[in-house]
């Protein structure tokens, strides 16, 4: 018995480690919950794209810190690929929450969905769960909200200067005013160049 439980500990170990590092599998250095954490569908075909600017959204509806993030992110995906929008995936490529949990979405390399009248195509989308003409944004949620733009703008070579919200494009109030306060004010581009500078020496 002791010498079956000594082969099964290594197992159990290697598998900790692996359901561990697949929270960071869709991220290099901030952490990205996967696709699967959520209960995704398989997207639909794509149109594909090359990101180019970051545009940040609020999902619109007003969520509290303890509702279940995966829940409505999983709702947001069925709602928009139902026969009605008939989307190709979640709109977005990326989510916060309250708590700062980043989840991963659509692919970056397809192009975003949008009901509005601007066209998403070139623009990377990061939402934040909530609606901030309602709701305050979070320290955490903010705080990732930098640390994710400033990886965007490493991985994908995507200038900070780029970073606008929804309502730069399109007749709209998201990303919300307590959101869009920090790109009115300049503050968040400033936060997310001095992350760059610190963390990948641009």
């Amino acid at each position: 018995m002791k010498k079956r439980l000594i082969l099964i500990l290594p197992l159990l170990m290697a598998l900790a480690a692996g359901c561990s590092s697949s929270q960071k599998a869709a991220g290099e250095d901030v952490n990205i919950i996967p696709r699967s954490a959520w209960g995704a569908l398989d997207p639909k075909p794509f149109k594909p794209h090359v990101p180019n600017r970051i545009t940040i959204h609020h999902e619109g509806e007003y969520l509290s810190p303890d509702s279940s993030a995966a829940e409505k992110i999983k709702k947001t995906q069925v709602w928009g690929m139902g026969k009605d929008r008939n989307w190709a995936d979640i709109p977005y490529h990326f989510m916060i929450d309250a708590h700062g949990n980043i989840f991963e979405g659509r692919n970056v390399f397809t192009a975003g969905e949008t009901n509005t009248t601007y066209d998403p195509t070139g623009h990377l989308l990061i939402t934040c769960l909530g609606n901030f003409e309602e709701q305050k944004v979070t320290e955490e949620q903010l705080k990732s909200l930098v640390d994710l733009l400033a990886y965007c703008c490493n991985k994908y070579n995507i200038s900070p200067e780029t970073i606008k919200g929804h309502k730069d494009y399109a007749d709209t109030l998201c990303p919300g005013k307590d959101l869009y306060k920090y790109l009115q004010d300049g503050s968040l581009i400033k936060r997310v160049k001095e992350v760059l500078k610190e963390k990948y020496g641009k």
